[in-house]
């Protein structure tokens, strides 16, 4: 890429951080977010709550703190020191509200003391900021305090939330009940705590985040050296015993290897070690990095990944293991390419699983460390792409809206304060030259939240003694890079197509000619027996199936209605091996019925605003209706939108000429939809949207539903309905109130805005992204949201035995059996005896690394042996566990299914 068209994108990155920044300025400020559909600021208390996703809202304007040191580097000095200007006057640290003490540490406390770094670098220079006398990291300090007393417990573990006002155990506090933390939640905290302690001296701060991570680490599984996801901040206890790389842990390892760059501790690298060696030998499927039981480590914990764990190859490139680092990432970019932004989660066969996409900036920041160590002009064309992508689905004329479904192109009415702290950052650092920045970005490192905290700090007040007590745990083999970070100008002198060849094998991974089929090789691999049979296989029908699962220790009852209810009795297993394959088969099952379940369901519709001076730049999402016109197999609907009156629509139209020709709005209540749809059917309408008469309800907070029909036959309605939540139905009365004349595009998903654009004028900054992009058909998600089985999986509740009815008291584990929901996902499924669970015609192939497909299931596992050498207390079939240990880890693993199901991102 020519140095010319790198000037050219870093420059577009500026014009869109001034276009997302200078509209929360405008709109939002001191407000702590910007709400970019509204166009007006989100303010804690005055929207409808949405749950834990609030609690990094403290009414003192997060968005400014959060994008302060993102000023400087994208060279913005006199902003910098406005915005500066701004926090000491208008900002208030001492409100009564409830906020997260992980959030508020890395977002706040960090935005305030990279704004600090930055301050006192420009003093230096003798141009900027001569005024400036410490006040950020007065402010710091102020802000450290106060989060202090959230330590205040036996473990050293901080509870998860805290008031900035009265701390925790006050009755006005509100808070200080909670008995679990996430693991990043606790482990998140020694840069920010200890810079502070640096920076001015005051030790506790340091002391108390050291005192977290020791017990983090003293908790750890042992034979594993793996960590839960959520553990209990008084006893230690780990609730949920699921671990991955992605949400609930993932800056923990982040923040351990960085703060021995930071730190210099050595103690800080020997965990990162030990736990680093953990997660690529169980977690790490190359290219998948999949959740696994910290107990038993070969199980996998579930079979979908979710977006944050895409900061990991960056962490890769910091540790030095470049490959597995480049082919994580490229599964990621083939996602990304399938779905326009990286879903909230997706399966190991990269369908969207929670279709969420906040603008997360984790992959920009995977991408730019990858530059940085590879040289490879291939990651500015990704960084090219992500640009390209944020400016024609998620700009808005307000900022950038989050998408609220990746499938559709809808928005959600929010933007977060990471998106300018980090996304912009990493994006325009991905296309400077060195030149281009004012200070050497080399001296600083990066937070989670991408502060920028200064190398010398490892030399300042040094008054935490460095006592190694992780030597007596580790016994591990890596010398390559143990005490030094690596040089990335030395790791590929020779090479120059290295991450090419890494990357080529992978190009087909998401949805060309080798469907995935990732399968966990277990020991009965390796002994030359057949793999166990996956859920999405399994026919009820099938003769040697129901061996299978008779030997597995899975029978079938037959129900009156003609379904079969599946139970596992582990005592009946074959061996152990076989009672594992059973209850990971159990799990398969439940997830495939909820999958189902789910896809059965008509997915959301999208209302894009197209006309003047919106350009399809806003996208709604809708709720569809079971009858009428079905958007996903027709053509869009396209119209000006008029009020209809009675605005209810219960009667028939007196203004027939206002909605002649044109997209109805209609109020809901007082009738069923369906006799709204033929009234303005009748008046010649060519379709309708149902606005919610609930003021305030929204589809950030509100399930959606689809509109049901009035029990009678209404094939005799043609026009499609899609149904608005008060907040969304408001931006187009809103419009209407504006402009006057609105169109928009009723559709299955967002369409193209080239089209939609075609023989208008042009914004410049829609110009300016690819054209080809724009030209291009985006590739169809709708087949991938449908499950290819004709399973139908019931949802009446199930039980699951653990132990054989008939056993003796003594044999058995007081684990009564449980009534078990599919609704609830836990640990049962009935499926029809007439119907497969699988498309016939689907393989299990994989990519090998010479670009064939390849049955996975004859394929060895690799460094099998290895493994279980290094690792004495994992045997995997080697010699038999006694029945009473088999059960009670039975228990421990459903245990741990039923917290996993419950979990939301």
């Amino acid at each position: 890429m020519s140095r010319e068209e790198k000037q050219k994108l870093g420059n577009q990155v500026l014009e869109m951080f001034d276009h997302a920044y200078g509209n929360y300025m405008e709109h939002a400020y001191p407000a702590d977010e910007l709400m970019p559909l509204t166009c007006r600021g989100r303010v804690r208390g005055q929207e409808p709550s949405r749950g834990d996703v609030d609690d990094a809202l403290g009414k003192f304007s997060l968005t400014l703190i959060d994008s302060l040191d993102t000023l400087v580097v994208l060279n913005k000095t006199k902003e910098f020191e406005d915005a500066v200007r701004k926090v000491l006057r208008d900002v208030n640290l001492d409100n009564d509200v409830v906020v997260s003490v992980f959030e508020t540490n890395i977002r706040v406390l960090g935005g305030l003391l990279g704004g600090h770094s930055l301050a006192i670098m420009l003093k230096e220079k003798g141009e900027y900021m001569q005024w400036y006398n410490d006040e950020l990291l007065q402010m710091a300090k102020q802000l450290g305090y106060k989060l202090l007393p959230a330590f205040n417990t036996t473990s050293g573990l901080p509870y998860p939330r805290i008031n900035l006002k009265f701390g925790i155990r006050k009755p006005e506090a509100r808070t200080g009940t909670e008995t679990d933390t996430c693991t990043a939640c606790a482990g998140t905290l020694i840069l920010e705590f200890a810079a502070l302690s640096r920076f001015t001296g005051a030790t506790i701060f340091e002391e108390y985040a050291r005192k977290a991570l020791d017990f983090l680490w003293e908790k750890r599984q042992r034979s594993s050296n793996l960590v839960g996801v959520t553990i209990n901040i008084h006893t230690g206890d780990w609730v949920r015993k699921d671990s991955g790389v992605g949400a609930g842990i993932d800056s923990y390892y982040e923040y351990l290897l960085k703060a021995y760059v930071l730190l210099g501790d050595d103690s800080f690298l020997e965990r990162f070690n030990t736990h680093y060696d953990a997660i690529m030998r169980y977690i790490s499927q190359p290219p998948l990095l999949l959740d696994v039981h910290i107990h038993k480590p070969m199980l996998n914990a579930r079979t979908w990944m979710d977006a944050l764990l895409a900061f990991f190859p960056g962490l890769q490139v910091l540790k030095g293991d470049i490959r597995p680092a480049i082919e994580t990432h490229e599964m990621l970019y083939q996602v990304i390419k399938k779905h326009n932004f990286l879903p909230e989660a997706f399966t190991t066969d990269f369908r969207v699983h929670w279709a969420q996409h906040p603008l997360r900036p984790e992959f920009a920041e995977s991408t730019y460390f990858l530059y940085k160590a590879t040289g490879d002009p291939y990651y500015l064309e990704v960084g090219k792409t992500l640009i390209e992508n944020l400016n024609k689905y998620a700009r808005v004329p307000c900022g950038f809206a989050a998408m609220k479904d990746v499938r559709t192109g809808s928005h959600e009415d929010r933007m977060d304060s990471f998106f300018l702290a980090e996304m912009f950052k990493y994006l325009y650092l991905l296309f400077a030259d060195k030149e281009d920045i004012i200070f050497d970005i080399e001296d600083y490192i990066f937070t989670t939240e991408a502060h920028l905290l200064p190398l010398w700090l490892s030399t300042t007040n040094q008054s935490i003694s460095k006592k190694n007590t992780t030597s007596e745990y580790t016994e591990l083999d890596d010398s390559n890079f143990d005490w030094t970070c690596p040089n990335t100008q030395i790791l590929f002198p020779n090479d120059p197509l290295y991450a090419q060849s890494i990357r080529e094998p992978l190009k087909n991974v998401v949805d060309k000619s080798c469907p995935r089929g990732i399968i966990r090789v277990e020991e009965s691999f390796r002994s030359g027996a057949k793999p166990p049979l996956r859920a999405r296989d399994f026919m009820a029908t099938n003769p040697e199936h129901l061996e299978i699962l008779k030997k597995m220790g899975v029978s079938l009852i037959h129900l009156k209605d003609g379904r079969v209810q599946l139970v596992q009795h582990a005592i009946q297993a074959a061996s152990s091996i076989d009672a594992e394959d059973g209850l990971r088969f159990m799990q398969e099952m439940i997830e495939l019925s909820s999958q189902q379940q789910k896809e059965q369901q008509l997915p959301p519709r999208a209302v894009q605003i197209v006309s003047h001076p919106f350009f399809g730049r806003v996208v709604l999402t809708a709720g569809p209706a079971q009858f009428g016109l079905d958007l996903s197999k027709h053509k869009e609907t396209r119209g000006f939108v008029a009020s209809s009156k009675p605005y209810n629509g219960c009667s028939e139209l007196t203004n027939p000429e206002a909605v002649m020709g044109k997209i109805a709005l209609i109020q809901r209540g007082q009738c069923m939809f369906a006799e709204k749809a033929r009234n303005i059917q009748n008046a010649g309408a060519i379709g309708g949207i149902v606005i919610d008469d609930n003021e305030g309800s929204s589809s950030d907070t509100a399930p959606l539903f689809q509109m049901a029909g009035d029990g009678k036959d209404t094939d005799d309605i043609k026009i499609p309905m899609l149904f608005l939540f008060s907040k969304e139905g408001s931006i187009i009365l809103d419009a209407i109130r504006e402009y006057e004349e609105v169109e928009v595009l009723l559709s299955d998903k967002a369409k193209d805005r080239a089209a939609i654009l075609k023989g208008k004028m042009i914004p410049s900054y829609i110009i300016n992204s690819n054209p080809e992009m724009e030209n291009e058909e985006q590739p169809s998600s709708e087949n991938d949201s449908q499950n290819q089985s004709g399973e139908q999986i019931s949802s009446s509740s199930q039980e699951v035995d653990l132990v054989d009815q008939e056993s003796s008291e003594e044999n058995s584990v007081n684990s009564h059996p449980e009534s078990l929901s599919l609704a609830d996902m836990d640990n049962a499924a009935s499926i029809s005896p007439s119907e497969q669970t699988s498309n016939p015609t689907e393989n299990h192939e994989t990519t090998n690394l010479n670009g064939e497909c390849t049955d996975l299931d004859n394929q060895p596992q690799e460094q099998s042996e290895t493994e279980e050498d290094s690792n004495p207390n994992v045997s995997w079939g080697k010699k038999v566990q006694p029945i009473d240990s088999i059960l009670a880890d039975w228990n421990e693993d459903i245990e741990a299914f039923e917290m996993m199901e419950k979990d939301e991102l």
